[in-house]
């Protein structure tokens, strides 16, 4: 009796008041070890070389999350693993805060940022079962958009907010823009050491929020899969991908779409804070902040939504080439930057939002190919994972690479040598077969 109230009373909880903050808690993590920890590492004296490497490797969680998700139906719930990740995740990020303070900061920080993505990697699939557990299809379909948002509000707020109030708190406690790493140390230390406490205390608080408002109307199966029967499942699955028609024609295509990306995703932040005489931009934490949140948000949703018109108005197999195209351009506004070098900041922020608004509209061709002519079959949920999977190897090995080619090249050439390793995505891309056809009339 008590057990059907508590169900009816969750069930009574509007998807208004956790949807947006669950997704958002999603993002926080993977944008805060992804890009904002680039900005903090570079700030503290860490060479590219040991930042991509290391903020790309600690990534794979997230890469290879598909593994562990079905044994997570084999213990609790999945409101269970969303709030025990949530409060984790908090306080993991609580001790990178402090880290910062210890001369081997840099080992201790990525280190415990390495448990982060797995926890944070755990969250996301646990979000996504209370989603669809919680939700009928016309509420699925209702707040996807809503989700959708929060996940780049988190962006917004992590990669636009945190880092131009990182650059406020380092001047307010002395460092002088252009000055050399020893000597804004100290300012920089604190200012970082606020920012990922202030992340921290977020996720807490969301975690805490989520213990009351997070719905929970799954039953523990009676019948669990034993660990075997679940690693044969998974097999199966394996295989069935591994079958399919084109399949590894299609391996190579989502592996090279996004290869230029996958070199420059960590450069880029890198390159635009790095000073003038060493081939950079010589932008403050403040000024970055403000172009990547406020117009490279803007752009990037912008961008999403005219490529979603675009596709739905005449077919992925009629427009795919183009949004290639498209997503390659920021490649062509890197270049154009490093070659130049411009010190007006409208100039350098219309090719930021270049950026952004190419990696809306493109990204959305590789996401409708895989869900459109990879997935579909009888695991479609497993299959896509898979495919996600592997795109997001195709971004990190060429992550973890790219310090190092911009430290032996310097960012110039960098980005020239990343011009031309866009050249095998159009031809695969020009070239690519469909399975199923999607003709528009």
């Amino acid at each position: 009796m008590q057990q059907n109230k508590t169900a009816s009373q969750q069930k009574s909880i509007s998807p208004a008041c956790w949807v947006p903050t669950a997704y958002f808690a999603m993002g926080l993590p993977f944008i805060a070890i992804n890009l904002v920890s680039v900005f903090m590492f570079k700030d503290l004296g860490i060479s590219d070389t040991q930042i991509t490497l290391w903020t790309s490797l600690i990534m794979a969680p997230w890469t290879f999350k598909f593994l562990w998700s079905p044994f997570l139906e084999m213990y609790r719930t999945k409101k269970f693993f969303v709030l025990v990740t949530e409060l984790l995740s908090g306080v993991l990020f609580g001790i990178v805060a402090f880290s910062l303070f210890f001369d081997y900061f840099f080992a201790i920080s990525i280190s415990t940022m390495a448990i982060i993505a797995f926890s944070g990697a755990t969250h996301d699939i646990a979000c996504d079962g209370v989603y669809m557990a919680e939700l009928n299809k016309e509420n699925q379909a209702k707040y996807i958009g809503v989700q959708g948002a929060f996940y780049n509000v988190a962006k917004l707020v992590a990669n636009g907010g945190l880092v131009a109030m990182a650059g406020t708190l380092a001047e307010h406690f002395g460092a002088i823009e252009g000055a050399s790493i020893e000597a804004n140390k100290g300012a920089y230390t604190s200012a970082w050491m606020i920012i990922f406490a202030v992340i921290a205390v977020i996720m807490v608080l969301i975690g805490i929020y989520h213990i009351k408002i997070l719905p929970s109307s799954q039953i523990p199966s009676t019948t669990k899969k034993t660990t075997s029967e679940i690693e044969r499942e998974l097999m199966t699955v394996i295989e069935a991908f591994l079958t399919k028609e084109h399949i590894f024609y299609y391996i190579c295509f989502i592996l090279l779409y996004r290869l230029a990306e996958g070199f420059i995703m960590k450069i880029a932040p890198l390159f635009l804070r790095a000073s003038r005489d060493v081939g950079g931009l010589g932008l403050s934490l403040t000024e970055i902040g403000t172009l990547n949140g406020v117009f490279g948000s803007a752009a990037f949703v912008l961008g999403s939504l005219l490529a979603g018109i675009y596709v739905s108005r005449f077919g992925l197999k009629k427009t795919l080439f183009t949004l290639c195209c498209i997503f390659n351009l920021p490649f062509v506004a890197y270049t154009f930057l490093a070659v130049v070098q411009p010190t007006n900041v409208y100039l350098i922020g219309t090719c930021i939002t270049m950026e952004y608004f190419g990696y809306g509209f493109g990204f959305v061709g590789l996401t409708l190919f895989m869900m459109q002519q990879i997935a579909p079959g009888k695991h479609q949920m497993s299959h896509y994972a898979f495919a996600s999977g592997i795109m997001n190897l195709g971004v990190m090995f060429p992550g973890m690479a790219s310090g190092y080619l911009s430290d032996l090249l310097g960012y110039r050439n960098f980005f020239i040598y990343v011009l031309i390793a866009t050249i095998p995505a159009f031809l695969i891309t020009y070239f690519i077969p469909f399975t199923y056809d999607d003709s528009k009339k």
